[in-house]
């Protein structure tokens, strides 16, 4: 286990001789040079759960293993050198999410489960710490996020520093460019076919310039526009001017509701059933 205290005032913080303020900048450099799986422990913080069966703590720590909150409370630390965690001291602090359920918060949603963001062991390790004084509530810190980075100690996205003591952390991944990404040259990849529903309806024909042509039914063209695969999803930008979303799930490509194949998968399954029609998948003109 390593400890390393707060090395500055816990209201304002104090100046390095670089201009950068200096909080935990030992744990950070540990929490980034983390490979080898060891518990992050942010302890002794005022913590808002938002969670509406633990609430909030104080005197508490919040424990992550890789991307997810395992564990929330008093105590926790008594453990942290049996599991070789690094430590982050909080004292002064307060821990809260850093992305808010607003759906939840006005009471839209049935049941604690169903809670989108909350710190709620399970959950992904999203979190904000703010000193206390900025942070009287959840929507203090998170303005403070907003219009007063500097103020912020920590910003955690999946248990990975984004923000650290009001600057970016080493290695934070680079936002993409705003606007239309370029197309994508997807020559040889397998996902490029035409995929067919189950009820032979849909034909969305994926090319390897990053454009699909989509047939309805008797509409020909019905719909056609750009695409992009990132990793299992499709998101799709048709000529019309909306954009849409689908998820490759195996062997099926799953949007709007429509379950599809490849296409000579998809004949085959078509022609295993009695009565189905089976149209071509060739490709169209």
């Amino acid at each position: 286990m390593s400890v390393t205290h707060t090395d500055t005032d816990t209201e304002a913080g104090t100046e390095t001789g670089t201009g950068a303020v200096a909080w935990n900048s030992e744990t950070l450099d540990e929490i980034v040079s983390n490979d080898a799986g060891r518990p992050v422990l942010f302890a002794n913080a005022r913590v808002l759960t938002m969670d509406s069966l633990i609430g909030t703590l104080r005197g508490a720590d919040v424990l992550l293993v890789g991307a997810l909150l395992v564990g929330v409370g008093p105590g926790i630390i008594t453990a942290a050198g049996d599991d070789n965690a690094i430590v982050v001291d909080c004292t002064g602090m307060t821990v809260v999410p850093a992305v808010v359920d607003a759906v939840a918060l006005v009471g839209g949603r049935g049941q604690r489960a169903d809670y989108v963001e909350t710190l709620t062991p399970g959950n992904t390790g999203d979190l904000l710490v703010v000193a206390d004084s900025p942070a009287p509530d959840v929507a203090s810190a998170q303005a403070a996020l907003l219009t007063r980075p500097e103020e912020v100690r920590a910003l955690v996205a999946a248990g990975k520093p984004a923000l650290w003591s009001g600057t970016d952390a080493p290695d934070r991944p680079t936002a993409p460019e705003a606007g239309i990404p370029a197309t994508q040259d997807l020559t040889g990849n397998p996902r490029i076919d035409v995929w067919i529903d189950e009820h032979d309806f849909l034909h969305q024909e994926l090319t390897p310039d990053g454009r699909y042509d989509e047939t309805r039914g008797s509409r020909p063209h019905a719909h056609e526009g750009r695409y992009w695969i990132d990793g299992d999803r499709i998101g799709c930008l048709d000529d019309l001017g909306f954009w849409a979303f689908g998820e490759f799930r195996g062997e099926e490509l799953h949007h709007a509701g429509y379950a599809k194949r490849l296409g000579a998968r998809a004949q085959c399954l078509f022609r295993s059933v009695p009565g189905r029609s089976s149209r071509s998948s060739q490709p169209r003109a």
